[in-house]
């Protein structure tokens, strides 16, 4: 049975919604005036440990970041 069902315009332009959040939630950040701006921009960074796995035992974590730079 076929769905007559609208699409999801940012499905139908082949994006995932991560890809559709994070293309708007850029937009709003530079869209807003200072102080805030700045303050949007540095909650953007993300940091976060990578733990790679030997013999099953987990090896020294090591801390990343990842920023839109």
């Amino acid at each position: 049975m076929a769905s007559n069902a609208a699409v999801p315009f940012w499905r139908a332009a082949g994006m995932t919604y991560i890809t559709y959040s994070n293309i708007c939630a850029n937009l709003v950040r530079n869209c807003l005036k200072e102080p805030y701006k700045t303050e949007a921009l540095t909650r953007e960074k993300v940091h976060f440990s990578v733990t790679k796995w030997a013999d099953g035992k987990p090896q020294k974590p090591t801390l990343r970041t990842d920023t839109t730079e």
